[in-house]
């Protein structure tokens, strides 16, 4: 596993820590979904490029769609 590798992981990680946290005390339900799916995403072993598309799709998502 290489540097930039790792430093994706901790990067899109602390995103979803992020995200979640915000959609909880704001009570924000399309944020919490999307910091469950930016932590779940490194857990199907997706190729490098497709993880970091989905997951900034998935971060992006709370900006477009405002509930």
């Amino acid at each position: 596993m290489s540097t930039s590798t790792i430093l994706i992981y901790i990067f899109f990680g602390s995103a979803a820590l992020a995200y979640i946290t915000y959609g909880k005390t704001q009570r924000k339900v399309i944020a919490l979904f999307s910091g469950i799916g930016l932590a779940i995403v490194p857990y199907f072993g997706l190729e490098m490029w497709l993880m970091v598309l989905v997951s900034l799709l998935l971060m992006t998502l709370p900006f477009v769609i405002r509930l």
